[in-house]
């Protein structure tokens, strides 16, 4: 099991975490955002899926882990794509704006507050843990080499 594998693996972690916590971040920032009448900033989530097999990194799996997709070894994640959450738009009751529809209507986003502040919770303790993982690599390495010398 080699340290630049384990050092890799971790970093995809980090690069993938990151690119979640911007798009909560983007999804927060337009949680108000209108496009015109009728159509408003949709929700976008980051999708995720483990490393395809020639990834550069690769880390053999422990015994007892199964792979949904046979893979042999460990190569840490992949952003698969950020995706527009199809869920439907909010209908606010607003005569006065100047996006208002016939009907006094203004098409909201479907952003939801709580569901990304709990989103960002989630992607900032993945992201520390993978943060843990990389700095126990490196300990361990400081340490063997300590021994070794």
């Amino acid at each position: 099991m080699g340290m630049y594998a384990a050092l890799g693996i971790s970093a995809t972690g980090l690069a993938a975490e990151r690119l979640r916590m911007d798009v909560i971040a983007n999804n927060l920032a337009n949680a108000d955002s209108t496009n015109g009448v009728g159509d408003a900033y949709r929700r976008k989530a980051v999708t995720m899926a483990p490393a395809p097999g020639g990834a550069q990194f690769a880390l053999p799996r422990p015994a007892g882990i199964e792979s949904t997709a046979g893979a042999a070894d460990l190569h840490g994640v992949a952003v698969t794509g950020i995706v527009e959450d199809a869920s439907p738009l909010r209908r606010v009751y607003e005569p006065g704006h100047p996006e208002a529809d016939d009907r006094g209507y203004v098409t909201r986003p479907n952003v939801d507050a709580v569901t990304e502040m709990t989103d960002m919770v989630a992607a900032t303790r993945a992201f520390q843990a993978n943060v843990t993982a990389f700095e126990a690599t490196k300990s361990m390495a400081r340490d063997s080499l300590r021994i070794i010398s």
